[in-house]
């Protein structure tokens, strides 16, 4: 297979972590305060101090303090009893998620090679002994067996997928199957539970396979299920499609997995009635547990300035407002008054799973 040199660079980025997961900071402030005064982080024991540390926590400034971050959040979530947990980060620097010729193979790999990594942080921690990494059908199992050389790329972490074909159907072509994943009612038996397995790691899945996951968490509720960089936020948008499953599912089952590292960047764009006209502004959502969401504004080269930090995850609306309002502090931007705002955002600012609903859990939020 012809790979090219720019795939075989991000490989080797994507497994050494040297690059920022975004954009490489000239200075990061974790580093200045580690060198300047040598200060550690509180004791985990201690859940007030270090939960106060957590909700300040700056982001990553490389893929080895993301991997080390990712890894502590997910141990202490376990601890405190939470089983359905969602990781959501960048896999691969900014300036390359932005190249033209990035394949969403690349993509995949990338986030292959750091759940690996992630599976190999956790290994160290209590009470786990076996990761499973799933994909989402065998057919995609088979790719990553491939493409990683090993069904068991480490001891103690296997490759699996959600949905297992039974041994004795000879079939090549499985009408049921297709039906029941086309609607979102399930994998008609063919999710099962792994023996002896601790953590299941679950990427690469679909809308239409979410209900896989919810099948497996049921067939084994004491065991974690991690949503390892799948973008339940693009998913959420799905449900209630034709042939995806309704709405209710997240009400049932997303609205209980818990974000325990989350960092998802945002760009925007407003128009000025003065020079320069267009305002382009950044920033991310930044969330490591078991501290609070923060607003951070992007000030260039890779700095963030923390805006807000809130114990409920805002929703995408107030995120933006959150930038705009720092931005209209500094004079960038003006306030246009009242009439001109609402034209600009209209009567409603969050989608439909960002609303209350009743028969929701908040823990997605919290």
């Amino acid at each position: 297979m012809r790979v090219s040199l720019a795939f075989l660079l991000l490989s080797m980025a994507a497994s050494a972590f040297p690059v920022a997961a975004w954009t490489t900071p000239v200075t990061n402030s974790r580093q200045a305060n580690s060198r300047l005064f040598n200060v550690p982080p509180p004791s985990e024991e201690s859940v007030a101090d270090f939960t106060a540390y957590a909700s300040k926590q700056p982001p990553p400034a490389s893929f080895f303090e993301l991997q080390k971050d990712c890894v502590r959040a997910i141990r202490l979530a376990r601890k405190d009893g939470h089983k359905l947990l969602e990781v959501e980060f960048p896999p691969l620097p900014a300036a390359v998620m932005e190249m033209d010729d990035v394949s969403t193979y690349e993509v995949a790999r990338a986030n292959l090679d750091l759940a690996i990594e992630t599976c190999k942080g956790l290994l160290q921690a209590d009470g786990v002994n076996k990761i499973a990494v799933l994909f989402p059908d065998e057919a995609e199992l088979d790719i990553g067996t491939v493409s990683v050389g090993s069904a068991n790329p480490y001891p103690g972490v296997e490759f699996s997928s959600l949905r297992m074909s039974d041994p004795d159907d000879t079939r090549m072509f499985k009408p049921e199957q297709l039906l029941l994943g086309l609607f979102g009612r399930g994998s008609g038996g063919v999710v099962k539970p792994l023996p002896g397995v601790d953590v299941y790691l679950c990427l690469l899945a679909s809308a239409q396979e979410l209900p896989d996951i919810e099948e497996l968490s049921g067939l084994d509720p004491d065991k974690t299920v991690i949503f390892y960089n799948m973008k339940l936020d693009t998913l959420r948008g799905d449900l209630g499609a034709p042939a995806f499953p309704p709405k209710d599912f997240h009400d049932r089952f997303l609205s209980r997995v818990k974000p325990v590292y989350y960092l998802r960047t945002r760009q925007y764009t407003r128009s000025t009635p003065n020079p320069p006209f267009l305002v382009n502004f950044q920033g991310c959502l930044f969330r490591t547990y078991p501290g609070s969401y923060q607003t951070l504004l992007d000030t260039g080269n890779g700095r963030y300035r923390r805006l807000v930090g809130t114990e409920v995850r805002p929703a995408l609306g107030e995120f933006k407002e959150q930038l705009i309002d720092a931005l209209k502090e500094q004079g960038i931007l003006q306030d246009e008054g009242e009439t001109l705002n609402f034209l600009r955002t209209g009567y409603k600012v969050t989608t439909w799973w960002e609303d209350p609903r009743e028969e929701a859990s908040d823990m997605w939020q919290t």
